[in-house]
């Protein structure tokens, strides 16, 4: 289930889905930027690994403002459409997940850069295809607003292998 909140909220339009899943690709890239150096440079040779989750999370919070603040200065129709949403984008926990998968799995800037960009295309093309989904099964009058739900949180585990695929050793 990580980062099932962005889905359950912007889904219904496809330029929305599209619009966060940039976003939280965006965010991913740029914290994989600055918590790699900050945990090989500062945490890890002072011993103070065990500062890494609340780091972290500062570095993501920060870059989602800055995220934030561009989008409502420069793309006002895309901030108005993820609304409340957009601030969720900190606490998404594929973005904290990624960035520590690339710190417990020991790659260099570089192939931290790249997993982090390939868990975000993951990320988008699950939402794409599942807002799809949702589209068609949200038109048909056959299936229920329970039965779609419960199909949606099943099938989320779909998810998941975008991020591994991106992410193999």
């Amino acid at each position: 289930f990580l980062g099932i909140c962005p889905f359950l909220g912007v889904s219904k339009k496809l330029d929305s889905a599209v619009g966060m899943s940039l976003a939280v690709t965006f965010v991913m890239v740029m914290a994989t930027a600055a918590t790699w150096p900050i945990y090989m440079l500062i945490l890890d040779p002072n011993g103070m690994g065990y500062l890494q989750t609340i780091v972290f999370i500062l570095v993501i919070a920060i870059l989602v403002q800055l995220l934030e603040s561009f989008l409502k200065k420069f793309i006002p129709s895309l901030y108005a459409a993820l609304g409340v949403y957009l601030p969720l984008i900190t606490t998404n926990c594929a973005i904290l997940g990624v960035t520590i998968l690339n710190i417990d799995n020991g790659y260099n800037f570089v192939e931290s850069i790249v997993c982090a960009a390939g868990a975000g295309i993951g990320f988008l093309l699950a939402m794409v295809l599942f807002q799809q989904l949702k589209r068609n099964l949200d038109l048909s009058v056959l299936i229920g607003f329970i039965v779609s739900t419960a199909f949606f949180l099943l099938v989320f585990f779909v998810k998941q292998p975008f991020v591994n695929v991106a992410c193999l050793s």
